[in-house]
């Protein structure tokens, strides 16, 4: 993340005056009381990124500021020499004058613009080409036309607002772009308060970095289009950006401009619509449909991954849409790379990054398209800030993985048991064996299935509880780590011991709630979500999903036949039979002895979540020396409606003389029958 000049500016302001007060920084700065705001919020931003704490504000204007920001502002406060361009610098440099310039470009001009030699030149357009190769376009030279970069207009377009923001933000970046391409104060002026009118007539505000760019941008492509550079196919949805209200609006920006094509009129638009905004007053539209409760979903699974809660949540949903609004234009049409976000951050961020990176599937299916990772770097950024703020950590909390070698959906629900149990820990992952081995980030607790060679606390589970199972695992778990078994501990006691520190204006209610609390692991500990219904195994598995065959002559084949209903019945497709016969070089879809489960990925041709089972009287060779009776082929839909039904029958197979009951079974029917027993029971 790069802070802007202004912020610059303020951020040297409060290292070499920190008794200065807000009222005076505005004065000084020519800013309103918002503006001001928004810059300290931009600062502290930065602030993050660089482990640093942030600046805070009293209510009398003044600015608490932490040593360790003197620190480094004072080591930092060097500067390269302003003249002394880099080689990334000068390809910049070089490209944006060949885009912006009307004149011919030869050796000379770059060489006497940068003040190198014209073999640096000659090796700087090798580096040009290869940056221009990641933009599909080529950089060529004639007697005639001088330097010209060949291509798509609509890459052309990516790569001129690319250049833009990469040269706003070299030292006096702003004075270099418009001796570069000869823009002038008034053009810039007058695109600003084109801007400005645009803003009021959408009731918002774009960011300060946004705001500088924006006029070099309309301009320089104004200036493209007046030399015929038009887009001829745009990979746009024009029905879907021409009902903005950022369409209409485009209006201001091209007052004066006639005969400007449709294509023309929806890349303004789809930039107006990718341009970071600081505030809007509407946000939530039609534009997008259910992208809000797609990011609340995100919110959710982060909050329950990281086991916290927000407060003041409803203003994080507010700064996550005014920036994924955008980001859902960039992703889906593909101008992420129009966009610089260099950002790093410390461990505990990467744990925070790790959390959100599993939590935003609900973004992706609105989208349709994978969130690169510099847009989950920036929603990052800004939750982990949000914690912050709130004084919230996942660095103390217990950090926990789950170690199970039985495959995908054995793991899964395995994982999402152990998460219910201990609602007090992070569970970060579901591991197989080869994964756990390169695992990268810190953890504390290890649950596998299998013993371990680890110097972190290991515990030893199975994959599937009873209920008094799992009373007796919580009990063994928290004793290990604390020392203690929550439901000795003395609420009396511990209710004095608040009213020591704080007031307690309903000491029954608190005691009441902490009873419920601390005794909680003597109540069902998996919590169900009853707004979808729960299906059973008995309900997936029926007479036409059940074939009984004497043998067959490949484990090939034991597939194919036992995937026949739910291809006839449409709930998979031949694409997914296939995927699942190549999944098959993984051992563990075998689950117990005589069963396997074989499976794919939903992605793969799931249309319908089902099962079907396939008995074999004469076993099959599968993986190693494994021999299958009961092939029962899983198609599920997501990671969740699938694992009641698989749960049942996970037990249901443990169980030898059950499992053996089902072999020998003699027809579909008698085999419904027997699940119909056992999940009634």
């Amino acid at each position: 993340m790069v802070l802007s000049i202004r912020n610059k500016q303020i951020l040297n302001e409060l290292v070499a005056n920190p008794s200065i007060i807000s009222v005076e920084l505005e004065k000084k700065f020519n800013l309103t009381r918002r503006q001001l705001g928004y810059s300290i919020n931009k600062i502290n931003e930065w602030l993050i990124t660089n482990n640093l704490p942030i600046i805070e504000r009293t209510r009398q204007g003044y600015f608490i500021i932490n040593e360790d920001i003197f620190i480094t502002m004072n080591g930092e406060s060097r500067e390269i020499h302003p003249h002394i361009l880099t080689e990334k610098q000068r390809v910049a440099i070089i490209i944006m004058m060949i885009l912006s310039l009307k004149e011919e470009l030869s050796l000379n001009h770059f060489a006497f613009e940068l003040d190198v030699s014209k073999n640096t030149i000659l090796n700087d357009l090798k580096h040009v080409q290869v940056y221009l190769q990641e933009y599909d376009l080529t950089i060529k030279y004639t007697r005639k036309d001088g330097y010209v970069i060949e291509g798509k207009e609509f890459q052309i377009r990516k790569l001129l607002i690319r250049m833009t923001f990469e040269i706003l933000n070299f030292h006096n970046g702003k004075g270099q772009l418009k001796q570069i391409t000869g823009i002038q104060n008034e053009q810039i002026n007058e695109f600003v308060t084109r801007i400005g009118k645009l803003e009021n007539k959408l009731s918002l505000k774009f960011t300060d970095e946004k705001l500088e760019t924006m006029p070099f941008i309309f301009i320089l492509i104004l200036r493209r289009i007046k030399k015929g550079k038009i887009i001829q196919s745009i990979p746009i949805d024009y029905k879907e950006l021409s009902h903005t209200k950022e369409y209409l609006a485009t209006e201001e920006i091209l007052f004066n401009h006639e005969e400007i094509p449709v294509s023309e009129r929806i890349f303004i638009t789809l930039h107006l619509l990718t341009t970071n905004v600081y505030w809007s007053d509407s946000l939530i539209e039609d534009d997008i449909p259910n992208l809000f409760p797609a990011i609340d979903n995100m919110l959710l699974h982060f909050e329950e991954s990281a086991c916290i809660y927000f407060q003041n949540r409803e203003q994080l949903l507010d700064k996550l849409l005014q920036h994924i609004k955008p980001a859902y234009y960039r992703i889906k049409y593909h101008l992420n790379d129009t966009i610089n976000f260099e950002l790093s951050f410390s461990n505990e961020f990467k744990e925070i990054h790790h959390l959100v990176k599993r939590s935003i599937g609900s973004l992706e299916e609105i989208i349709g398209n994978p969130i690169p990772e510099s847009e989950i770097t920036y929603i990052t950024m800004l939750i982990g800030g949000w914690m912050k703020q709130q004084g919230e950590s996942i660095h103390t909390k217990v950090k926990a993985i789950v170690v199970c070698p039985q495959g995908i959906s054995v793991s899964r629900l395995m994982f999402n048991e152990l998460r219910g149990l201990f609602p007090e820990f992070i569970f970060l992952d579901s591991l197989s064996v080869r994964e756990y081995i390169g695992y990268q980030f810190e953890y504390d607790i290890i649950f596998s299935s299998i013993f371990l060679e680890t110097d972190k606390k290991l515990i030893v589970t199975k994959a599937f509880l009873d209920q008094e199972e799992k009373i007796r695992l919580r009990r063994q778990v928290m004793l290990d780590l604390y020392g203690f078994v929550p439901s000795e501990i003395d609420v009396n006691g511990l209710i004095e011991m608040i009213k020591n520190h704080c007031i307690i204006h309903d000491e029954i209610a608190l005691k009441e709630g902490l009873q419920k609390y601390l005794h909680r692991d003597d109540q069902p500990v998996v919590k169900k979500n009853r707004s979808k219904k729960e299906t059973n195994l008995s309900e997936l598995i029926r007479k036409e999903t059940i074939i009984t065959r004497r043998s067959v002559t490949s484990w090939e084949e034991a597939i194919k036949v036992a995937s026949k209903p739910l291809i006839l019945n449409g709930c998979i497709t031949e694409n997914y039979v296939e995927a699942m016969i190549k999944n098959n070089t993984d051992p563990y879809i075998v689950i117990s002895p005589n069963v396997a489960i074989p499976h794919a990925v939903p992605d793969d041709g799931v249309k319908k979540l089902a099962m079907s089972l396939l008995r074999l009287e004469n076993g099959v060779k599968f993986v190693k020396d494994h021999f299958i009776n009961l092939v029962v082929v899983v198609a599920a839909i997501d990671r969740v409606q699938h694992l009641r039904a698989l749960t049942q029958l996970m037990k249901l197979v443990a169980n030898q003389d059950k499992r053996n009951s089902i072999i020998q079974s003699r027809s579909p029917l008698e085999i419904c029958n027997l699940l119909d027993k056992y999940t009634s029971q």
